[in-house]
């Protein structure tokens, strides 16, 4: 027999269905009727014939047609949502669906997997599984070291043994001795009390990096969870079947409680989960409609799922890897920005980075070299400028290989520390199987990925710092030599002037964020906790700071591409060419003023989507490859590492430089 799980008003109705010849309009009035039928004042509705509603699938938010037959328009087991016409839902109200609908309507089950052994994670695989692109599964050896953890918990609950978290309570209730016959009960009290966050739920990508760390934590074999129940939860992240866990209420000591417990809180089948079958729905409902069973807790399993650093360390690795991909493309957009004011490639010279040999400079002066080397691109926009009367560049232009770079050096220091804490077990008590004991410690502190997120927020700010700088240069006719704003007719239109504001507004709002969190602590669990790290907030405000980033070199790169066409029809650089064509695929030249924002976030998604790194990768990787030949003819190719730490080197041509002079 068909049933259906119906939404009305955030509640959620199972409601069976005999025959399949019934239509739309009667599953809805069954859901308002069964609403009704639960409310003491019947919803504030006299009757069902008072109630005007239109319906939707909960999976794409697509409408039915009210006169379709069920056995036509709906699966069996299918999620579907009554909106009462008039409805004004309260703020907290959770929709059948998170932000960004029409991504995950196109969301399709993988069918590749990865296998996690609790040592060998990677930032980009977390990435990967947050996005849906894999499933996940546990090595031989993971499985073995899981039973063997496990046979330590079940003889300390035999023995009797008084052991914190598994035969005690928690925190200051440490020395509180728990009955055997309630030690299930204990478990399933700590997720529900813990279970305290507040703020918005993560998106599914982001709750699928922190359940996908949560089970590579897990396999370590350290936590004492059974092979049983990591395989439940393996089995629930493989039908994407994500809890609901508010992004606040972490103080990052004693691991993030909060949103972890909420986690668990789903896996229990107890308060939200979504999936993309279902959308948002009570737990219990999404793992009926995909043919799973809640989590039946065993003694210290509560405590598994919820001790660790997995909420920041999750939220961090998409910070580092969106890091990376802006820095990189960050050089590209420069670049672009120097050939439109008719700057010099003097700068660049190989000869003076290799006098301050930092890996990250020495890497952006390389990328600039390969994207504006004139004598493997030729440009005619350079060529113009050859012989004109200004002595050097500004710093936003001349120092972009000691800003930039410093940045690219700080990601990588950062990823090693979040990679490191990936692969970590970071519970309490830890549950060591070869020596048959546990032993408590601090392994939950989150001091390492909160110091470190801290570390790339102040590193990654200064890209949007520079770059806004650029965008007034290329904004100024005195300091550009383009029209006012990049835009023809000024004074009837107003063309880059306010995009360039909020540019500014971006990089002064970064300017706090950057405040680091993690100098602050307070204490927690009646002194017990008595240090934090507040690692959460650092994470979230890395994210939203790198998402800034992002923003203002949308801008940037709009600019840039705009005032190319005050130059035309001088061509730039090959690569920088296939760059504005890019740009010019998806926001057309800037005519006269038009609604600007679309433009902003079409450049911003080819960044995030790293497409201006696409473009223009293959030019650089050949500008490698060429110099290494020409400085190591009768060698084998150098590696990319090694020309980029400096250990080549290469006269840069100077036909097109401005005479130099002393810095004033």
């Amino acid at each position: 027999m068909p049933r259906y799980t119906v939404h009305v008003r955030g509640e959620w109705l199972a409601v069976p269905c005999q025959d399949g010849g019934l239509t739309v309009r009667w599953l809805g009035r069954e859901a308002v009727r069964r609403y009704m039928k639960n409310k003491p004042d019947n919803g504030g509705f006299a009757s069902v014939d008072d109630v005007r509603f239109y319906m939707r699938r909960c999976k794409g938010l697509g409408l039915l047609d009210h006169d379709d037959l069920l056995e036509v328009a709906l699966e069996n087991n299918e999620f579907v949502e009554v909106v009462i016409e008039g409805d004004v839902m309260s703020p907290d109200f959770i929709p059948s669906q998170p932000e960004g609908v029409y991504l995950y309507s196109k969301y399709r089950e993988p069918d590749k997997y990865i296998a996690l052994d609790g040592d060998s994670l990677t930032t980009e695989d977390l990435v990967s599984l947050g996005k849906g692109l894999y499933k996940i599964k546990l090595t031989p050896e993971a499985e073995k070291r899981v039973q063997d953890s496990r046979e330590v918990i079940e003889s300390i609950v035999r023995e009797k043994t008084v052991v914190y978290g598994i035969t005690t309570g928690f925190g200051k209730f440490a020395r509180t001795v728990i009955p055997i016959s309630k030690l299930r009960e204990l478990q399933v009290n700590l997720v529900r009390s813990h279970s305290s966050g507040v703020g918005k739920p993560l998106i599914p990508e982001r709750c699928r990096m922190l359940m996908a760390l949560r089970i590579n934590v897990l396999a370590k074999g350290y936590s004492g969870i059974s092979l049983e129940t990591l395989q439940q939860v393996i089995e629930m992240f493989n039908a994407s079947c994500l809890p609901y866990v508010p992004e606040k209420g972490t103080v990052g000591a004693s691991g993030d409680l909060a949103p972890l417990s909420h986690l668990a809180l789903g896996l229990i089948g107890e308060g939200k989960m979504w999936s993309p079958k279902s959308g948002w729905a009570d737990a219990k409902y999404v793992l009926q409609a995909h043919g799973l069973k809640p989590v039946t807790l065993k003694p210290k399993e509560g405590l598994a799922l919820i001790n660790g650093t997995q909420m920041i360390t999750s939220l961090g690795c998409e910070a580092v890897e969106r890091a990376s991909a802006i820095a990189r493309q960050a050089d590209i957009v420069a670049a672009l920005t120097l050939e439109v004011l008719k700057g010099t490639t003097k700068a660049f010279d190989t000869d003076i980075h290799a006098l301050r040999p930092h890996r990250g400079q020495m890497e952006v002066a390389f990328r600039f070299r390969s994207l504006l080397d004139s004598d493997h691109h030729p440009s005619e926009i350079a060529e113009s400028h050859r012989f004109c009367d200004r002595v050097q560049d500004a710093y936003t232009m001349r120092c972009c290989p000691q800003v930039h770079g410093v940045a690219n050096d700080t990601i990588a220091f950062v990823k090693d520390i979040i990679t490191t804490e990936i692969n970590s077990a970071t519970d309490n008590p830890m549950v060591f199987a070869k020596r048959g004991e546990t032993i408590s410690g601090g392994n939950f502190h989150g001091e390492y990925p909160a110091k470190a997120l801290d570390y790339l927020a102040i590193g990654v700010h200064e890209l949007a710092a520079i770059s806004e700088r650029r965008i007034e240069r290329l904004c100024n006719p005195s300091l550009s030599e383009l029209p006012a704003f990049l835009v023809a007719e000024g004074g009837l239109n107003s063309g880059f002037m306010i995009a360039h504001c909020t540019a500014a507004a971006l990089v002064s709002e970064n300017k706090g964020l950057c405040h680091p969190s993690s100098v602050d602590s307070l204490s927690t669990s009646a002194a017990t906790e008595d240090h934090v790290s507040m690692g959460g907030w650092a994470a979230r405000k890395a994210l939203r700071v790198i998402e800034h980033v992002e923003q203002v070199l949308a801008i940037e790169l709009l600019a840039a591409c705009q005032g190319i066409e005050f130059l035309r029809p001088l061509k730039t650089t090959t690569p920088l060419e296939k760059v504005y064509d890019l740009v010019r695929s998806v926001v057309r030249p800037w005519i006269k003023d038009r609604f600007m924002a679309p433009d902003i976030e079409a450049a911003h998604r080819l960044l995030v989507d790293q497409k201006v790194w696409e473009v223009a990768v293959p030019y650089i990787e050949k500008y490698r490859i060429e110099q290494n030949q020409e400085l190591f003819p009768e060698s084998r190719p150098v590696s990319p590492t090694a020309f980029s730490l400096g250990s080549l080197r290469k006269k840069m041509d100077d036909k097109h430089d401005h005479h130099e002079s002393e810095d004033l």
